[in-house]
């Protein structure tokens, strides 16, 4: 274990700080261009004001706040994107890992704790590894010695070598029964010497949290910072009992938060009537008690930040209206455009946009072939070195396409190897994966005997064009291309050739994957179109075709859940959700029944809302008595039905079974809706708030959302996933019709069988009475020879 003394550095970087927090405190963030607010009023039976409170400490002392406050960091290796972890065998030696560490965090420790697995031949030698942190050596671990803690070793990092962005790597170093004789080159290893760095190894970091200041154009941060890699936690307050527009603005911020936090998982803790203890956001209208806070007045749509009353370091986001037009306009103004460097904006009328169909930024557009560059840049696109990873190109796209058997999916590739005559041609090739599944493997040069003719006569013949044509079953919401360029050194290579950082392989931007012949049309309800991209809400990436439902008294966790799940949305379209509806209760009065005929519904709820579950429920397939949720057994006309659209094996029964064993679950149901049938609704919902709260965790899971399938899915706690197909299906898109006549024949074989066995019985019956009465006229016994 290497330990460093930090006292100095320590003390040191508290100095620092308090020179920052001096120059903040001294108005350095103020803005002559800040819209004049009114006040902020306390609390009825608070002190004027926010001005930081004195607590009497338990000794009766008082305690002032610090300039700064302490804080923790724990980042796993999972989290920094590297979620199987870190592999090191055969001639790849050397891995790494780049991560970032938040802007307003001054590290004064850091320690990593590595668990490793080592295969038994390579423990069984004298080797071990070697960390570097920022080109800094961090020190050695042998692999052949027993690991304290079952394979987990913990190492201290001097602090004064943790940047904002850092690059951590491992190498294998052997010793003499492992390298070649003097002269020789490092020999490879076998592939079973093996050693991984589990997903769980993690840097656990203290240090100071800065005080950003109280400026509206830092946004996201200080609540979101885009450089931190772990969980976005960005807990939301309410008053007591927030109304449907106030949990609408939430609901279009906290998609806006989710599509800033890209891989990461964003959560949104709920507060009623009460302010969180570090940064956080507030949503009411003037007047609204939140805790110590009493909401602006002054009318409007408004914006603001303040110090948090608990702890000035961190901060409030105020987002204001008086009614569900000035709040929508309030949080649009926050995810639409750049803010002033100012602490308060009052927000002027503006028009929100309305979003095209299948137009979400993030989604492949099937229009026209799309750049593998279009989300990452070109730098992304190439690696330098022989170690490296695979370049990952991660794509979305809409859920619901669809193309035939015969068809493919092409994929323009111009790549490019490095050159020297050290580079072993004929052993190197890039790899093309789709989705984990291997596709191709691309050569340096052409093949084939005019090739080998060109290459004899000394004309070039490097291969940097292929075109791929990928299945179509290959492609899912969620994608990810992956090309790994296998570079090989000839035998008579320099040793560390490889190494050399100015060896470049690359994907050319002009690279393009082509979904334009591909049609959208899908089987409705299908839940596996939901957690794969929030489908069908995200047909229009604002949900302008949404309603978001809730309870008539929506709980913490509910709205929690919602929050949660549009910031799913928005992480799946790259948009905010700028033209949502919300409702609370699911009693259809003359207000709401238009909304519920004219839109999709997400609903949000657990079973202990009976009267809100009873109403949503009626005229589906599921039923809802107390605590307990069943399936209805369908009607013999829609099992008749059923058989004759091609389903022979309805789940209903097995569906019903699972539910009366279970006795705490959560999960989601999707049905036609009652209200148009050519809509859907999705409800989450579990047996408790305590299941229901676990929701947001289960999205987090590949295991989980791979199980997803049909309009029933139900998680225990366990973790075991059980998904049913018990109500129809309908299809729904821009499938033409004629390719519907086929795709329906194709679908309906029972149908189609019985439909041909009627024509020709048709046909048959009208044949033979026209060849009885030829017949008959032929052989003079007509009637008309009577």
């Amino acid at each position: 274990m290497i330990s460093r003394n930090r006292a100095g550095r320590a003390q040191r970087l508290l100095l620092t700080c308090c020179l920052l927090n001096l120059f903040y405190a001294a108005g350095g963030y103020a803005s002559a261009d800040a819209p004049a607010l009114p006040p902020l009023l306390p609390a009825p039976g608070t002190g004027a004001g926010f001005a930081w409170q004195t607590e009497q400490t338990a000794a009766g002392n008082t305690a002032t706040p610090a300039a700064n406050t302490l804080a923790g960091l724990t980042m796993t290796l999972a989290e920094m994107g590297q979620k199987a972890g870190l592999t090191l065998s055969g001639t790849q030696l050397q891995s790494g890992v780049m991560f970032t560490l938040p802007r307003d965090l001054v590290v004064t420790g850091a320690k990593i704790s590595l668990a490793l697995q080592v295969s038994p031949e390579l423990a069984a030698t004298d080797a071990s590894v070697q960390l570097m942190l920022n080109g800094q050596p961090l020190g050695s671990l042998p692999l052949g010695q027993d690991a304290n803690d079952n394979g987990v070793f913990q190492m201290d990092i001097p602090a004064s070598i943790m940047v904002a962005v850092n690059n951590l790597s491992f190498r294998i170093h052997r010793g003499a029964d492992g390298a070649g004789g003097q002269g020789q080159c490092e020999k490879a290893l076998p592939d079973n010497y093996r050693l991984t760095i589990l997903p769980t190894s993690a840097f656990q970091l203290s240090g100071l949290r800065l005080d950003s200041g109280r400026r509206l154009d830092n946004l996201p941060r200080p609540f979101f910072d885009p450089s931190l890699m772990a969980q976005a936690r960005l807990p939301v307050a309410f008053a007591l009992r927030p109304t449907a527009d106030v949990i609408g603005a939430a609901a279009t911020v906290a998609s806006w938060f989710g599509a800033q936090a890209g891989f990461r998982d964003a959560d949104f803790p709920v507060l009623l009537n009460a302010l969180p203890e570090e940064n956080g956001i507030i949503f009411g209208k003037p007047g609204d008690n939140i805790g110590d806070l009493v909401m602006p007045g002054g009318g409007g749509a408004q914006l603001r930040i303040i110090d948090n009353p608990r702890n000035p370091v961190y901060k409030l986001l105020l987002i204001s209206g008086s009614n569900e037009s000035e709040l929508r306009q309030a949080a649009w103004r926050l995810v639409s455009a750049p803010l002033p460097a100012a602490d308060a904006l009052r927000v002027q009328a503006q028009d929100i946009p309305r979003r095209q169909p299948y137009d979400a930024p993030r989604w492949i557009s099937t229009r026209r072939p799309t750049s593998l560059a279009l989300n990452e840049g070109p730098e992304h696109l190439a690696v330098k070195g022989g170690y490296h990873g695979a370049i990952p190109v991660s794509f979305r796209a809409a859920p619901d396409l669809f193309m035939w058997d015969d068809q493919t999916i092409a994929v323009d590739l111009f790549y490019h190897f490095p050159t020297g005559s050290w580079l072993d041609e004929t052993q190197s090739h890039l790899s093309v994966a789709m989705n984990g599944v291997f596709v191709r493997n691309l050569p340096v040069n052409k093949t084939g005997p005019i090739a080998a003719l060109m290459r004899y006569a000394g004309y070039d013949t490097r291969q940097e064009h292929a075109t791929l044509q990928l299945d179509p079953y290959l492609i899912y919401g969620d994608n990810q291309l992956a090309f790994y360029f296998a570079v090989n050194p000839a035998v008579d290579a320099p040793c560390g050739v490889l190494d050399n950082d100015n060896i470049r392989s690359r994907i050319e931007p002009a690279s393009t994957i082509d979904l334009s012949h591909a049609y959208h049309f899908a089987q409705l309800p299908n839940l596996s179109y939901y957690v794969g991209a929030s489908f069908p809400f995200t047909r229009r990436a604002d949900f302008a075709d949404t309603l978001l439902l809730l309870p008539d008294n929506p709980g913490s966790v509910d709205i929690q859940t919602l929050l949660g799940l549009a910031a799913r949305a928005g992480n799946a379209t790259g948009v905010a959700i700028g033209h949502v509806s919300v409702a609370l209760g699911a009693g259809v009065d003359e207000t709401q029944a238009q909304s519920f005929r004219d839109k999709d519904i997400l609903a949000v709820g657990s079973l202990a809302h009976e009267e809100f579950i009873r109403r949503l429920l009626a005229g589906s397939p599921f039923t809802a008595a107390g605590a307990a949720l069943g399936v209805a057994r369908p009607h013999w006309q829609q099992q008749l039905a059923s058989y004759l659209a091609g389903n022979w094996f309805p789940q209903f029964v097995q569906a019903n079974r699972y539910l009366s064993s279970m006795y705490s679950w959560r999960g989601f149901v999707s049905f036609r809706s009652g209200q148009n049938p050519g809509r859907i609704v999705i409800l989450a919902t579990a047996t408790d708030d305590d299941q229901l709260a676990k929701i947001h965790g289960d999205l987090q899971s590949p295991y989980i959302n791979s199980r997803v399938r049909g309009d029933i899915a139900i998680v225990t706690n366990e973790r075991d996933i059980q998904s049913f197909q018990v109500g129809p299906q309908f299809a729904a898109g821009d499938l033409p019709w004629h390719l519907q006549l086929l795709w329906h024949a194709g679908r309906h074989l029972l149908a189609l069988s019985l439909l041909g066995l009627a024509l020709a019985l048709l046909l048959g019956a009208r044949c033979y009475a026209n060849l009885k009465n030829h017949a008959a006229r032929r052989l003079g016994t007509g009637p008309d020879h009577e």
